[in-house]
């Protein structure tokens, strides 16, 4: 089986997440795509956020321990990994990806006004994305925005957004 590594950004801010409509899939779906040669997942994430919606975007770190040696660095650990199996498209064959899945806040307010007209981009409440049937988001995205909800809300990672 083919494995490919991407990497996902849950974009939160004012209870909200920031999701874009995948043609592909046909789903709505949080900002993410592959791993580039040379590219840390971190740093992925925060580039398809960038390409995807227009908005630069801060990791939220909960590390254990950060390393900042000569010789070894940490990088943000991402809050959840998936083994994701995708289905055969066009030239594709069915292959996995591995997936590092990394909670945001977004810096500033720039969305990509292209994807906002053609409807392709949106803030969603927690409710709304409970509301939507299988047919338009995943399962498991359901399950891991309410876990990141209740993450948010018991730890208050996003004390500014209520100022």
């Amino acid at each position: 089986m083919i494995r490919e590594f991407t990497a996902t950004a849950c974009i939160i801010k004012n209870n909200q997440v920031l999701l874009h409509f995948h043609k592909k899939m046909n789903k709505w779906l949080p900002p993410g795509g592959h791993v580039e040669k040379d590219e840390t997942p971190t740093e992925c994430a925060i580039r398809e956020a960038k390409e995807e919606t227009g908005l630069d975007i801060s990791i939220i770190s909960d590390e254990h321990l950060e390393i900042n040696e000569w010789n070894a660095t940490s990088f943000a650990r991402p809050f959840l990994c998936l083994l994701e199996n995708i289905p055969a498209y066009r030239d594709q064959p069915i292959h996995q990806h591995v997936d590092f899945i990394y909670i945001a806040k977004p810096i500033g307010e720039t969305l990509c006004q292209e994807a906002i007209t053609a409807t392709q981009l949106g803030w969603f409440t927690l409710q709304e994305v409970l509301a939507l049937t299988t047919d338009e988001m995943f399962s498991e995205t359901q399950q891991i925005i309410k876990t990141i909800f209740n993450l948010v809300h018991k730890k208050s990672l996003f004390q500014h957004d209520k100022e």
